[in-house]
C-alpha cells in the first residue's frame, strides 16, 4: 500500500555510509551486515544516529544494485574501513510512504514511477529508501513503512 505522493524540498543531511555494487539477488544477504558495519563505526566514535537509516541508489537497474547504506549523523566521523562520511544534499523530491513487506517495494516503485510520469515530473536517475519501521519495530511486515523519494529535475 502506498500513500499519495507529495512534492517536497529536503534539507541537507550528513551521514555515515558504505557503498556497494552487487547483483540484485544478493541484496538480502548484504543489507543486514552493511547496516551493522555502519552502526558499529558510528558507535565506536561515540556518535549516534539522528534519524532512521536509508539507502541511496545511484540508478534503477533491474540486475545490479549500486547504492550506499546510510545512517544520518549530526556531524562527520573518521573514515573507518569501508565507512565514510557524506552529505545528502538539499533536494526537490517526489515522496511517498509504502507500507508492507520489503518484497513489495519493486511494485511500489513501479506505481510511484507511473505517478511521476503521469503528473509530468522528470525524475533523476537516483532514488532513496528511508526505513521508517521495519523488522526491528515488530514481526508483522504489513506494518513496516518505507519512505520512497525520487529527486526531480527542473
Amino acid at each position: 500500500m502506498i500513500d499519495l505522493p507529495q512534492i517536497t524540498q529536503t534539507t541537507a543531511q550528513p551521514f555515515a555510509a558504505i557503498r556497494l555494487t552487487i547483483p540484485r539477488s544478493e541484496i538480502q544477504s548484504v543489507m543486514g551486515p552493511g547496516i551493522t558495519e555502519v552502526m558499529a563505526a558510528i558507535k565506536a566514535q561515540s556518535a549516534s544516529p539522528t534519524g532512521p537509516w536509508f539507502t541511496h541508489h545511484f540508478r534503477m537497474d533491474p540486475a545490479t544494485f549500486d547504492f550506499e547504506i546510510c545512517v544520518p549523523i549530526a556531524g562527520p566521523i573518521a573514515v573507518t574501513g569501508r565507512v565514510f562520511c557524506g552529505e545528502k544534499p538539499s533536494l526537490r523530491v517526489a515522496r511517498l510512504v509504502y507500507q508492507g513487506p520489503y518484497e513489495g517495494l519493486g511494485a511500489a516503485w513501479g506505481e510511484f514511477g507511473d505517478w511521476i510520469a503521469t503528473n509530468k515530473y522528470v525524475a533523476g536517475p537516483d532514488l532513496y529508501e528511508c526505513y521508517l519501521a521495519g523488522p526491528e519495530s515488530g514481526p508483522d511486515p504489513t506494518q513496516w513503512r518505507t519512505e520512497l523519494s525520487r529527486p526531480l529535475i527542473g
